[in-house]
């Protein structure tokens, strides 16, 4: 299993309508991509100000799978009209899940 993990920060001016169509924008995502496996997307839940704004964590099961979701037109649709326009920084990891 591959997995994806991206934190994003919000500009300081980024609505709230904004930043919930963009949660909104980023959970229809496997309606759309056959190739997730599993998806999680959530707001900080605000115990820490240092704390990046909304996490996503998505299962594949291959490399292969992610990268084909990366490039996926309506991801890309999703990140240039509902994440680009209000994210002050963005940070990801993709590793290879161990099996048990």
């Amino acid at each position: 299993m591959f997995r994806h993990c991206v934190m994003l920060r919000f500009k300081d001016g980024a609505t709230e309508d904004q930043k919930n169509r963009a949660y909104e924008g980023i959970r229809s995502l496997p309606n759309h991509i056959d190739e997730i496996v599993s998806y999680s997307v959530g707001f900080n839940a605000g115990s820490r100000s240092d704390n990046y704004d909304l996490v996503v964590v998505g299962d594949f099961h291959s490399e292969v799978d992610y990268e084909t979701y990366a490039e996926h037109s309506k991801h890309q649709e999703v990140i240039r009209e509902l994440i680009a326009p209000i994210i002050d920084s963005r940070t990801a990891v993709q590793y290879f899940m161990e099996e048990h």
